[in-house]
């Protein structure tokens, strides 16, 4: 049977599991949602921080209003002190990229006073301090007052990346996955350049409102670009008036990394479920189209090419619904199966019922002949009887078709010479048919088959019988044997009528028949069975019978392709 281009249901199936994908991109947007949402939160954070910071120093001119220190002469003890606290925050200030210029000449409303403000205020922001936050104060001449943090990280204290897990899994992990992950994420970036832009210092934004009363946050990147950064900025009051501005900064790695880890465990999860669901899929897709491919193998091979039943379906014990299916087509082939066998048995039940009624016919017309009758009723005996031999003929046939499909059951194969069949059976015509003659072709070595020779022998004399029929008086009629690739042929060659186009394929159907009145005439009938026989005896040789018109148009082929004998 010829199959319709068309997707199996296993490729289906495995087309519906690309649904699965679809995970990852509804999860990138829901992560992109708790990216933004733990940005807002981290920048609430920042902004309560320099809030917490800033009313620390609120009303504390001395240490930030550099005015307001009263001069005093400092004791040693107190200068070294101030010295070494000076020289920390030096560094500290140098470190971060600050330059000396940024300190606006520091020393100059007395050098011990200030360095102990700043110390202050240093353990004051200290304390509030914020993991991998920088928080710096100045004051309202946007001198740098103090500054502590970085905003980098410590790689010991806070790894970026989590240590694999042990065995075959992080194996995975550390081939495939986290190469994956690190092509299809960026991971946040910890070489950026952590100087304080001293632009900030003399015309921040967020500074500039800070000093004027007004708190404010902003988003930036680094120097370098390599990094995004969150600052907030919040004044420091004195009564009504500002007098300095605190501004704590954070960079929104944590964030990214929070966001990284969360897709990378959606992306690991897709990826678990998206295998398991495949392959359970792909089971249960290649279960079914086991089962659905074994139930056509067994419908088709069910029915023969004539349309009789030679097995039944098994059905299936499954109560699923292909198990139902296969459970119909057993019910339905059984009940073919019956009706095959009672289409089979009618040929011999109707011979066997008109045996009698044409005995009592036969034997009433003799009875007729034997009485005086006048001579008009003479002619209707004649046709009566002439019927009656039509009728008896018709019995003939039908009995011998019916005898060779039980006879082909129960034949032994045998391995014989074509030719040699062919052969014997062209010198039996030539004084059967005396007004025919036979030509025959036959190859000079032996065409050796497997099957019956007086099978073929009797289909032969079917395709005579024919070529007889339609060919005119004198004529010759070519019988050969060829050898084509890896079949011998068998052709009948006679000159007559040309077969109808719409009839070459069906002349060998049962009760199929393209004689004329010219040769429907006969007192012999034909019900088509014939070469209906002959399809029957190629078939049981696995061979294929064919007919085609002569390429000179003057008559008609028959072709029987019979398989050679390995």
């Amino acid at each position: 049977m010829a199959r319709r281009f068309g997707f199996s249901i296993r490729t289906k199936l495995l087309l519906a599991t690309l649904v699965l994908t679809l995970i990852p991109f509804v999860g990138y947007g829901y992560v992109r949602e708790i990216e933004s949402f733990l940005r807002s939160v981290q920048e609430q954070a920042v902004i309560g921080t320099a809030r917490a910071v800033a009313t620390a120093l609120h009303d504390r001119p001395k240490l930030l209003d550099l005015r307001v220190l009263a001069p005093r002469v400092p004791t040693p003890s107190e200068i070294a002190g101030a010295d070494s606290v000076l020289q920390e925050r030096e560094d500290l200030l140098l470190n971060q990229g600050i330059t000396e210029t940024a300190l606006n000449d520091r020393g100059s409303t007395g050098r011990p006073n200030t360095d102990e403000a700043s110390a202050e205020i240093e353990l004051i922001i200290r304390g509030m301090g914020r993991n991998r936050a920088r928080i710096w104060v100045v004051d309202q001449q946007r001198r740098l007052l103090a500054m502590t943090g970085s905003l980098q990280r410590d790689a010991r204290k806070d790894p970026l990346i989590p240590p694999p897990s042990e065995g075959i899994w992080g194996e995975l992990e550390i081939r495939v996955l986290r190469p994956l992950y690190t092509w299809l994420l960026a991971p946040p970036s910890e070489d950026f350049e952590d100087a304080l832009p001293e632009t900030l210092l003399s015309g921040g934004r967020d500074l500039d409102r800070a000093l004027a009363g007004i708190a404010s946050s902003r988003w930036r990147h680094t120097t370098d670009f390599r990094a995004t950064v969150i600052s907030a900025a919040h004044p420091i009051w004195s009564g009504d008036e500002v007098i300095g501005a605190v501004a704590v900064e954070e960079t929104a790695n944590a964030v990214l990394l929070l966001r990284n880890r969360a897709f990378e465990h959606l992306l690991t999860v897709t990826l678990v479920v998206f295998l398991l669901g495949a392959g359970a899929l792909a089971f249960f897709a290649s279960r079914l189209s086991a089962r659905l491919a074994n139930l056509r193998d067994e419908a088709e091979n069910a029915i023969d090419m004539r349309g009789r039943v030679r097995r039944l379906v098994q059905g299936s014990e499954a109560g699923d619904e292909i198990g139902d299916l296969s459970r119909s087509f057993s019910t339905v082939l059984s009940r073919l199966a019956q009706y095959n066998t009672y289409l089979e048995r009618m040929a011999d039940r109707l011979s066997h019922e008109l045996r009698t009624p044409v005995a009592v016919v036969s034997s009433s017309l003799d009875n007729l002949r034997s009485k005086s009758l006048p001579g008009d009723a003479q002619v209707y005996i004649e046709r009566a009887e002439d019927g009656l031999k039509r009728l008896n003929a018709v019995l003939t046939r039908m009995r011998e078709a019916t005898r060779l499909e039980h006879m082909l059951r129960e034949v032994d194969r045998e391995r014989f010479d074509l030719a040699r069949v062919v052969a014997g059976c062209v010198e039996g015509y030539s004084g059967a048919f005396s007004e025919t003659r036979f030509v025959p072709v036959l190859p000079s070595t032996p065409a050796w088959l497997v099957g019956s020779p007086d099978l073929v022998a009797q289909l032969l004399d079917k395709i005579i019988e024919n070529a007889v029929d339609f060919s005119p008086p004198g004529e010759l009629i070519e019988v050969a044997v060829a050898f084509h690739e890896a079949t011998a042929v068998l052709s009948v060659s006679n000159i007559g009528p040309p077969l109808p186009d719409t009839m070459q394929g069906e002349l060998f159907e049962s009760m199929i028949s393209v004689r004329d009145r010219a040769t429907a005439g006969a007192s012999t009938p034909h019900l088509g069975l014939g070469l209906f026989m002959v399809r029957l005896i190629a078939e049981f040789h696995r061979a294929r019978a064919s007919a085609r018109n002569r390429e000179d148009g003057r008559g008609a082929t028959i072709e029987v392709a019979f398989p050679l004998a390995m």
